[in-house]
C-alpha cells in the first residue's frame, strides 16, 4: 500500500496513463498477498505426528527374576534337603524359561490360597495353575497347557452306593446323585466346575486333609490326580479306607499364570511356543515320569 501511495504523488499527471499504471501496480500486489485460509473457524487443528512409544525393557535382559508362587506339593514343587527346588513345575520352568529363555527365577512358598492373592496384589508375578474366570481377572496366560492332570473319582472302602458313583460321568451327575464332595480351600477347578452347580462340599484347610475326612465318611467322594493322591493317602495312614473308582472325571489344563501388568507377561507367546516344543520332543513326558513313573500331570488346582 506504501509502494502504490508513493506511485500516485510522483506518477506522471496524465490522467489515463497515471489510472493505467496504478490498475497494473495493484494488482501485482494483490498477487504477492499472502492466500487467505480456506479452513473453517471451527476446523481442528492439524494432529501432529505421535511419538514412538519407546519398546518394553527386556526384564530378561535386565536379569529381574520372575517370582513365583507355589505351595509345597509334591512331586509338583517343593524344596529337598539341601533347599533346591525340585518338582516337575521347578523342572519344566527351569528348562523352558532358564534354560531357553535366560529368565532367573525366584521361588516363593506359601499356603496355596496366599500364592493367588500374592500374585493378585504384586507381591509375586506368577504361579502354575489352571487358569479360571477369577484368576484371569488379574493374570494372562498362554494356549498351550504346561500339563493336562487327570481327576479321577475316590470313595470310600464299602460304600454303599457305589454303582451309583461308578455310573458318575459328569459333575452334573454328581449333582443329581446327591452325592457330598470333599475338598480343600482354594481348589479353583471345585468351584468353577463342581460348587458353581449346587453340589454340596465339605471343605478342609489343606489337601492332605481330605483323605482322612474321606476315610471318615465325612463325604461320598474326593475328585484328584491319583499320581498326586496316593503319597497322601499312604502318609495319612488310610489307604486300607479309599479307593480309586477307576473313573476319570475329567482333565485339568495347567498353565503359567502371569500378573497383568507383570513385564514378563510379553514373553508368554515365546514361552508358548517353547512348552510345545517340549511336549513334541518327549521332554515334558521324561520330567514328570522321573517323578512319578507314568506320563501324568498335576498339581495345586
Amino acid at each position: 500500500m506504501v509502494v502504490l501511495r508513493f506511485f500516485l504523488a510522483h506518477a506522471p499527471r496524465r490522467g489515463a496513463l497515471r489510472l493505467a499504471l496504478g490498475v497494473v501496480l495493484a494488482a501485482a500486489l494483490l498477487c504477492i498477498r499472502p492466500p487467505l485460509s480456506s479452513a473453517r473457524p471451527d476446523a481442528p487443528a492439524a494432529v501432529p505426528e505421535p511419538v514412538p512409544t519407546p519398546a518394553p525393557v527386556d526384564p530378561a535382559a535386565a536379569q529381574q527374576p520372575l517370582r513365583v508362587a507355589y505351595p509345597e506339593f509334591w512331586p509338583f514343587c517343593c524344596r529337598n534337603a539341601e533347599g533346591r527346588m525340585v518338582g516337575f513345575f521347578p523342572d519344566i520352568l527351569r528348562e523352558a524359561l532358564t534354560r531357553r529363555m535366560h529368565v532367573p527365577l525366584v521361588w516363593q512358598a506359601f499356603p496355596w490360597a496366599r500364592c493367588q492373592n500374592n500374585v493378585r496384589i504384586g507381591l509375586s508375578d506368577a504361579l502354575v495353575t489352571v487358569p479360571t474366570e477369577e484368576r484371569l481377572a488379574y493374570s494372562v496366560t498362554h494356549p498351550t497347557p504346561v500339563y493336562r492332570k487327570p481327576l479321577d473319582i475316590f470313595t470310600y472302602a464299602g460304600h454303599p452306593r457305589m454303582p451309583v458313583i461308578q455310573a458318575v460321568r459328569s459333575p452334573e451327575d454328581i449333582l443329581r446323585a446327591h452325592l457330598t464332595v470333599i475338598t480343600y480351600l482354594g481348589n479353583g477347578w471345585n468351584e468353577e466346575h463342581v460348587a458353581s452347580l449346587g453340589v454340596r462340599i465339605e471343605k478342609t484347610a489343606n489337601l492332605e486333609s481330605v483323605w482322612g475326612m474321606l476315610a471318615r465318611r465325612r463325604g461320598d467322594i474326593v475328585i484328584e490326580w491319583p499320581g498326586g493322591a496316593w503319597p497322601d493317602i499312604r502318609a495319612a495312614g488310610v489307604e486300607d479306607k479309599v479307593v480309586d473308582t477307576g473313573v476319570t472325571l475329567d482333565s485339568m489344563p495347567f498353565h503359567l499364570l502371569v500378573r497383568k501388568d507383570s513385564p514378563y507377561a510379553a514373553l508368554l507367546p515365546r514361552f508358548d511356543e517353547i512348552i510345545a516344543a517340549l511336549h513334541r520332543d518327549g521332554t515334558i513326558r521324561r520330567i514328570v515320569d522321573s517323578y512319578v513313573g507314568r506320563a501324568g500331570s498335576g498339581g495345586p488346582e
